[in-house]
């Protein structure tokens, strides 16, 4: 199995409050199979991925894993009771055979160990998707098709087959409408007790009157969608977010929801395919709640603001206010570099009571690596304001470091330096790896906030846990286990929020909601005994430059992990 490198963010209704939640789906990945690669195997048993996995966007364990919302193998977890079996997803570019007669033996493998004895798991289609393949001039159509004559020659495919293709979701919303575009970030959800992918749609044109043109591909490129997967030199001046598309993760059903209502684009095309979009009444309650505002359609629109935001003709003339998105600092410089993305985060506006579900992003001006522009959209598509942009224009007397100034300030900071020594030295069994680099509105400013991750570099199948997370606020930095230390070190223990963190990790948050649960004695010890050895690292690391104040301190750091571990072993 498999996860996507990017992972996507969407809200549920947890304990009764909206919560965001780091969500993907376990696809197959058949470049994995090592052992029975055969025709029969590709093609008839390794059919479908499992499960729904979804996070606490704001929640760790103790050894820096996530807080699982839900998810394991049968899926576990406080989502509502849903279909597992992924049949059609972003990594499903190729065909499978499903369908069997009644009572015949199942071969897809479900799940690795959900059968009896924690056996292999097997199961037969029961979805309306695909095309039957029952018969021989279809079967031989598709082996034609596909230059397969194993579709004629295997036992496998039967009177009760039926052949699933076109499986990536992007793909069939654009075959289904190809007069739309579509956006270039699926991401899964469970509605209705389904798996269904949402996609943004639109109507576009390059030839609406007074209208910037500008590169599609050029302005939604950034550092997490590669340009050379989008669809090159398509040129628009003209687009709009008229559909909500929805893909079955099941049997591949695509929906098309009438989303902008006043679009005469996609009024044009209706009467053209009547019945092909379904009117947007029809958008059920649980579905409105995922559906979030499109990410494309912003990027392109910060790129027009950045340009059209004076309203002065001289200094449009001569050029001299353009804003500029910035680079990705974390990811990439120089000929690497790539625009940072824009992040879906729930925050709360200067001057607002609440928090709103939001798309944020940040500029420069042209040239400059000082920051200068915030903006935030109302993303919540359930919301009387969604859609509702603003920009908070910061003073031009005192300049702010962007992004890039703040990325090399953080990585040049003694202190997160001396925190990090042991994870970047030479032989060191884990690296540090830096998260993306979010930016906040908080008290009349502007805050960082970027996680640092640890991974095993000596263990095969290891992943990144969280170790630190590192603040910014104008010149202070702070670095801390929990966001809620950083903020205190920043504001010298008077940080004026509480981050609903807890200061003893012993009982985190469960999964499922509920009382909470113990940590193992052991596993806690375990915790803590690690934390103590990096610690010891650092103090090494530290005498070795000739800092015994900094040795000193680490070491009675490691010898109160050490108190701590023995005594959770006595208390366990």
């Amino acid at each position: 199995y498999t996860f996507p490198d990017v992972l996507d963010v969407d809200r549920y209704v947890i304990d009764g409050k909206p919560t965001d939640a780091v969500v993907a789906v376990r696809e197959l990945d058949l470049n994995s199979v090592e052992s029975g690669d055969t025709w029969n195997n590709r093609r008839t048993v390794y059919t479908h991925g499992y499960g729904m996995v979804a996070a606490y966007g704001n929640q760790r364990l103790p050894n820096g894993e996530p807080v699982f919302v839900s998810g394991g193998i049968p899926t576990v977890g406080t989502l509502p009771e849903h279909e597992p079996r992924i049949y059609f997803g972003e990594r499903t570019d190729y065909y499978v055979v499903v369908g069997a007669p009644e009572g015949a033996d199942p071969v897809e493998l479900d799940t690795p160990s959900g059968g009896e004895n924690r056996s292999e798991s097997l199961y037969t289609y029961e979805g309306v998707g695909g095309v039957d393949v029952g018969n021989f001039v279809t079967r031989a159509a598709f082996a034609i098709r596909f230059g397969d004559i194993n579709l004629m020659l295997s036992d496998r495919v039967n009177e009760e087959s039926r052949i699933l293709h076109n499986r990536i979701p992007a793909q069939r919303v654009q075959e289904a409408a190809p007069w739309l575009t579509v956006d270039s970030d699926p991401y899964p959800s469970v509605v209705d007790g389904r798996i269904v992918w949402i996609l943004d749609a639109y109507t576009t044109a390059d030839t609406f009157p007074n209208s910037q043109r500008v590169d599609w591909t050029q302005s939604i490129s950034d550092s997490r969608t590669a340009a050379d997967r989008l669809l090159l030199g398509q040129q628009v001046n003209y687009v709009r977010n008229s559909v909500k598309a929805v893909v079955d993760a099941y049997d591949g059903t695509v929906t098309l929801y009438e989303w902008d209502e006043e679009d005469p684009v996609l009024k044009t095309w209706s009467k053209v395919f009547p019945g092909v979009v379904t009117p947007k009444d029809q958008i059920s309650p649980a579905l409105l709640e995922h559906l979030r505002y499109p990410q494309d359609m912003f990027k392109v629109q910060r790129e027009i603001l950045g340009r059209y935001h004076t309203t002065n003709p001289n200094t449009w003339f001569q050029q001299s206010d353009i804003w500029q998105v910035p680079n990705d600092p974390v990811r990439g410089s120089g000929q690497t570099a790539s625009k940072e993305p824009p992040y879906f985060l729930t925050i709360r506006w200067p001057g607002d009571q609440k928090a709103h579900f939001s798309n944020t992003t940040v500029f420069v001006p042209k040239d400059r690596e000082n920051l200068s522009v915030y903006m935030a959209v109302n993303a919540d598509a359930t919301s009387d304001e969604y859609g509702r942009m603003r920009v908070l224009k910061l003073s031009d007397a005192k300049q702010i470091a962007g992004p890039g100034q703040t990325y090399n300030f953080i990585q040049t900071n003694p202190m997160v330096a001396d925190r990090l020594l042991p994870f970047n030295r030479q032989g060191a069994s884990a690296s540090a790896i830096f998260g993306n680099l979010l930016t906040l509105p908080l008290g009349g400013g502007l805050l960082y906030v970027q996680p640092i991750y640890t991974q095993t570099t000596a263990t095969s199948g290891s992943y990144p846990a969280l170790r630190f997370i590192v603040v910014r606020f104008g010149e202070e930095i702070g670095i801390g286990d929990t966001l809620q230390a950083a903020l205190d070190q920043v504001f010298k223990g008077d940080a004026g929020a509480d981050t609903g963190e807890q200061a003893n990790p012993d009982t985190p948050v469960p999964p499922s909601g509920g009382e909470p649960v113990e940590v193992d004695a052991q596993e806690r010890a375990r915790t803590l005994l690690n934390e103590a050895e990096t610690l010891l690292e650092t103090a090494d690391a530290a005498l070795r430059e000739g800092d015994l104040g900094a040795y000193q301190d680490r070491v009675k750091e490691a010898e109160a992990k050490i108190v701590e571990a023995a005594k959770a072993l006595d208390e366990g």
